[in-house]
């Protein structure tokens, strides 16, 4: 399993950006799908977006698209979400994930973050 480590965090008035890193550790980062996923108060963990092992593909929940961009490093061993006109139903705890499929069912990651926290304010 790799371990992962998110931050880029905080408080961002809706309409701002932030960017969100995800450092892994371990030599076969570039082996793993990468994803990132939600959880909201009271609400289920729900996919964000993911990013193939090579970058080559990318898919995104229809809630984010066209704000949200997931890419990766993998000489560097680090996965980013970049996050523009954030509105406050954006706001939740953000997990990357990694995993062995492209896939957007959180059962298919077998190695999380601890999560960071966003809130958007209206």
């Amino acid at each position: 399993q790799v371990q992962l480590v998110e931050s880029g965090g905080g408080l961002v008035q809706g309409g701002g950006s932030l960017r969100l890193s995800c450092a892994a550790s371990g030599r076969t980062f570039s082996s793993y799908t990468m994803g990132w996923f939600r959880q909201a108060p009271g609400k289920e963990r729900e996919f964000v977006a993911a990013i193939r092992r090579s970058g080559g593909s990318t898919r995104y929940a229809d809630s984010v698209k066209g704000r949200f961009t997931i890419s990766r490093d993998n000489a560097k061993n680090t996965v980013y979400l970049q996050m523009n006109s954030l509105k406050p139903e954006d706001t939740g705890v953000y997990y990357c994930a990694a995993g062995n499929y492209f896939s957007n069912g959180g059962s298919d990651y077998s190695s999380w973050g601890q999560g960071t926290q966003v809130t958007v304010s209206s």
